[in-house]
C-alpha cells in the first residue's frame, strides 16, 4: 500500500448537496428554501433575533449603574495582623501567602478594627486614620504604596 493509493472507507464520505444548479439537479430554482417568506430571503437575521418579539436580553431587568472604572481592593483589619512576628514587613504578597487577602486583588486597605499587639512595618495602598494611629502607637511604620 502506498500513500497515493489511500482512499476513505466506502460510505464514510458523502458528496456535498449541490443546490441552485438548474432544474435537472432537483434542487434548482428555489435551492431548497421553498417559495417566498422570510426564510426564503437572504439570511439577514441578527444573532438573538426572535422574529420581532422582544429579545430575551432586552426583556430581562437591569438595575443600577455598573461603573467600568471601579477599583476593587482587598480589606484587612488591624487585629488580623497579629499573626505576624514583631518587626515583620507586611506586604500584599505576604498577606496573599497567608490567605488573608484573595489573589484577585492588586491593592489593599488596612482598617482600624480590633487591637494591634505587635510592632509591624505595614506597606499598603490605603490606610484608615484609626489603623494608622494604632500602628504608630506601637512604634510601627506605615508605608504607602503609590
Amino acid at each position: 500500500m502506498k500513500l497515493n493509493e489511500l482512499k476513505p472507507v466506502q460510505g464514510s464520505r458523502k458528496r456535498k448537496k449541490r443546490v441552485g444548479c438548474g432544474i435537472g439537479s432537483a434542487h434548482g430554482k428555489t435551492s431548497t428554501y421553498g417559495h417566498k417568506g422570510q426564510k426564503a430571503r437572504s439570511r439577514t437575521n441578527k444573532v438573538g433575533f426572535e422574529g420581532g418579539q422582544m429579545p430575551l436580553l432586552k426583556r430581562t431587568p437591569k438595575r443600577g449603574f455598573n461603573n467600568p472604572f471601579k477599583k476593587e481592593y482587598g480589606i484587612i483589619n488591624v487585629n488580623d495582623l497579629n499573626i505576624f512576628d514583631d518587626g515583620t514587613l507586611v506586604t500584599l504578597e505576604l498577606l496573599k501567602e497567608k490567605g488573608l487577602i484573595a489573589n484577585k486583588y492588586k491593592e489593599y486597605k488596612v482598617l482600624g478594627d480590633g487591637e494591634l499587639k505587635k510592632r509591624l512595618i505595614v506597606s499598603a495602598n490605603y490606610f484608615s486614620k484609626k489603623a494608622e494611629e494604632k500602628i504608630k502607637a506601637l512604634s510601627g511604620e506605615v508605608k504607602l504604596n503609590a
